[in-house]
């Protein structure tokens, strides 16, 4: 299988950790609507964490929790929240896509659909939607 994993900010998301997991569920749902297949940490822990008392600030157990679906996957979608910049656990993720030479797209949270989606190589490219990952992938 063929799928993006989708990074965002969590723990430094302004609205806290039940906002970002609102807000990423919403851009997943662009996905699923175009039927992308993707991962997001957050869209699938975030109830995990919370429904079994686990800390959902401790990278020590995520990092290596989602590192196998990091090695599965095509490429990296960074959906560019408020906080992204400053997020520890996007930052590793980042980094680790970009040691395994996979795509990296910075992704317009406010884009409504994947058709209005368009790969950006670096941050410093813009923010774009999410539709061009189609043609880029």
């Amino acid at each position: 299988m063929s799928y993006y994993y989708v990074g965002s900010p969590y723990s430094r998301f302004p609205g806290g950790l039940d906002a970002a997991f609102r807000e990423i569920c919403l851009i997943m749902g662009g996905f699923v609507k175009a039927r992308k297949p993707a991962y997001s940490p957050i869209a699938h822990t975030h109830p995990i964490a919370m429904a079994s008392g686990i800390d959902p600030f401790d990278h020590a157990i995520w990092l290596p929790f989602d590192k196998p679906m990091m090695e599965g996957a095509k490429g990296l979608a960074v959906v560019t929240m408020t906080g992204w910049q400053e997020s520890k656990g996007l930052r590793e993720e980042i980094a680790y896509f970009r040691r395994a030479g996979k795509p990296i797209h910075y992704i317009d949270p406010d884009a409504p659909c994947l058709s209005d989606l368009a790969p950006s190589p670096l941050p410093g490219g813009g923010r774009r939607s999410l539709a061009a990952m189609e043609t880029a992938a």
